[in-house]
């Protein structure tokens, strides 16, 4: 491998850090101004023209800002657990595909980092790791909240781990494959959330509990916790947290396009090849804007129901989802590819029975405390 190939890897390496840390310093501007927009306010406005600086200016502000450090927190764990939490934010995006390939300078350069024949199996693992952090963090405060923070952060993480991974099994079932840029072309007819409608929201919703999202943000209720696990942490350290949570988001949100909204497909992508980031740009900007508008519009759930809704209804269901794409694409081998309808309407069918369980258990309980 010649020295040229190393330079193009690095140089790759270092649009996709530089592109992920401007992404959260400018996701925190367009989440604050869709929030006021939502909300009938103004949102930032005064940092620059249409306060396009506003995030320069936080960003100096938590730099000057003074570090604190607890008496009795355990130094070295307190120092790396927002490292811990905020490196798995970066690293995940590596095997995620922006395009094939185009030709620059006489080489042929892909637009992705790494191409591993078992990419949904990286995504899991590293997205497992973050969970160590606020746990991390939460111990070694030496505080009651931060504590509790944590501790819920791992019993969130997990509970919801399993839907989200039961949902990856329908898109390596649709695709026939764990390879990331083999699901993008295998959306290249019909992206899997037309398919599978019901994996997608499946997906969607334990996403935002595993980034720790309204309204599932208990493990930082600040009505309860103060803070929750970040409790103690200011200046940078609070900042790297910060930072950890709003790359995740472009990220689960680049995974979520590339894994049900076709990725980087779309018109006249195989004539001209720098089109497919545009286009994954443009799906992950979407997204996005649905977990902030989700934030704005729901409540926080209470504690047990969060639980209870990963246990007794996102599982059940993810499991029927499974077997039913399973289902679906063994009828569609035997009989032809006319019987792939029975996945999306024998989907949306077990949805339409989690959502009525769900609506009985709600008026149920609400019957009960009256």
């Amino acid at each position: 491998m010649d020295w040229i190939t190393w330079l193009i890897w690095v140089i790759k390496s270092l649009v996709l850090i530089l592109g992920l840390l401007t992404g959260f310093a400018y996701l925190t501007l367009y989440e604050r101004r869709a929030l006021a927009r939502i909300q009938t306010r103004i949102g930032p406005n005064r940092a620059g023209p249409q306060g396009l600086l506003q995030p320069i200016a936080d960003a100096v502000k938590l730099i000057f800002k003074e570090e604190l450090t607890p008496a009795k927190a355990d130094k070295l764990i307190f120092f790396l657990a927002p490292i811990i939490t905020m490196v798995p934010s970066l690293v995940i995006a590596a095997v995620i595909p922006w395009g094939t390939s185009v030709r620059m300078f006489g080489r042929e350069i892909t637009l992705y980092m790494a191409d591993i024949n078992v990419g949904v199996l990286y995504l899991m693992a590293i997205a497992s790791i973050a969970v160590y952090g606020i746990v991390l963090a939460g111990w070694s405060s030496n505080n009651k909240y931060a504590m509790l923070g944590g501790l819920r952060s791992t019993a969130q993480m997990i509970s919801y781990e399993i839907s989200l991974g039961l949902s990856f099994v329908t898109v390596i079932l649709l695709a026939d494959s764990m390879r990331m840029l083999d699901i993008v072309e295998a959306q290249s007819g019909l992206w899997f959330v037309f398919i599978q409608p019901v994996g997608a929201l499946i997906f969607l919703t334990a996403t935002l509990a595993e980034v720790n999202r309204a309204p599932f943000d208990m493990p930082e209720a600040e009505q309860e916790l103060t803070a929750g696990y970040h409790s103690e942490y200011s200046g940078m350290k609070f900042a790297l947290f910060f930072m950890a949570e709003y790359q995740k988001m472009i990220v689960i949100s680049a995974i979520a396009a590339t894994v049900f909204f076709g990725g980087f497909r779309g018109p006249f992508v195989d004539q001209i090849p720098w089109l497919g980031p545009l286009y994954l740009f443009i799906k992950v900007v979407i997204l996005l804007f649905g977990m902030i508008w989700v934030r704005a519009t729901f409540p926080r759930i209470r504690y047990d129901r969060l639980m209870a809704l990963g246990w007794k209804i996102l599982l059940p269901l993810a499991l029927a989802i499974v077997f039913i794409t399973a289902t679906g694409i063994l009828l569609a081998q035997q009989f032809g590819a006319a019987f792939m309808w029975f996945i999306p309407v024998v989907s949306l069918m077990a949805g339409f029975v989690a959502v009525v369980a769900i609506d009985r258990t709600l008026r149920r309980k609400y019957h009960a405390t009256r």
